[in-house]
């Protein structure tokens, strides 16, 4: 970190709580309000948080507005580049979410994440079902949808009959009980068979966490209607109009009946 443009106006600080607080009494020391940033992955995060709660007004630059360094970039260099620039005026803060949008955005992405592993794991798991001779693929659309996971689940219980397992068919499905039977022969791959039942557990763990953050971005939600008259007025302006819509729909098929 720089304070200025000369050797001694440039320390190094560690990543440790008692380290910010160490680099926050040298700031001050050095009569500091105003601090620039570069965003770098998650690494400022910290800091940043930690800068803002000791009253610094913190702003944070984008890698763009501050990479034209001459000569070899090293840290020392980098942190006064930034310090001169920031000295001039010449650097904008990059936009930051207020704390509730904060929250819920990393919710989000954490279920995004999970989702993506999710997909992983299916495809997985419809790998070693066709290494088996179970085309499940070819006879549903989905092999974790409704009936597929339910023949999965047979399966994995013990039940190895193909005719046995076609009859969790649900209704809707176009192929027959007998298609879906021909479709489901296991080949006897015991290993194959032990690496699905790893996948789908895997699989069932993370459907287990999509629920759960689910329910805590529903609850986070909840808090902010509570906490906001416009937003809570307005919800229920919206239940109001989904229910009269939903009334209007019912009388207009009595009306066609």
């Amino acid at each position: 970190m720089a304070v200025g443009q000369d050797a001694q106006d440039v320390r190094e600080f560690g990543v440790y709580t008692q380290d910010y607080e160490q680099m926050a009494t040298w700031l001050k020391k050095h009569s500091v309000s105003t601090i620039a940033m570069e965003s770098t992955g998650t690494y400022w995060q910290n800091v940043f948080s930690f800068l803002v709660a000791q009253g610094f007004d913190v702003i944070l630059v984008n890698g763009r507005q501050t990479k034209n360094i001459k000569g070899k970039k090293t840290d020392i260099k980098d942190c006064q580049w930034i310090q001169k620039l920031h000295t001039l005026g010449l650097l904008s803060s990059s936009f930051l979410p207020d704390s509730t949008t904060d929250i819920i955005r990393t919710y989000h992405r954490h279920r995004q994440n999970i989702l993506k592993q999710s997909g992983a794991t299916v495809q997985k798991m419809q790998k070693y079902l066709r290494l088996m001779n179970l085309r499940l693929d070819v006879v549903v659309n989905d092999i974790v949808g409704l009936t597929g996971q339910k023949i999965i689940s047979a399966f994995i219980a013990g039940e190895k009959s193909g005719i046995e397992l076609a009859k969790h068919r649900h209704y809707n499905i176009r192929k027959s009980e007998e298609e879906i039977a021909k479709a489901l022969q296991y080949n006897g791959r015991e290993d194959y068979y032990f690496a699905l039942k790893q996948e789908w557990k895997t699989y069932l763990h993370l459907q287990k966490q999509i629920e759960e953050t689910d329910m805590e971005i529903k609850k986070i939600l909840k808090e902010i209607i509570r906490n906001d008259e416009n937003k809570r007025h307005q919800t229920v302006r919206n239940c109001l109009k989904l229910e009269i819509e939903a009334i209007e729909e019912v009388k207009k098929k009595i009306k066609k009946a």
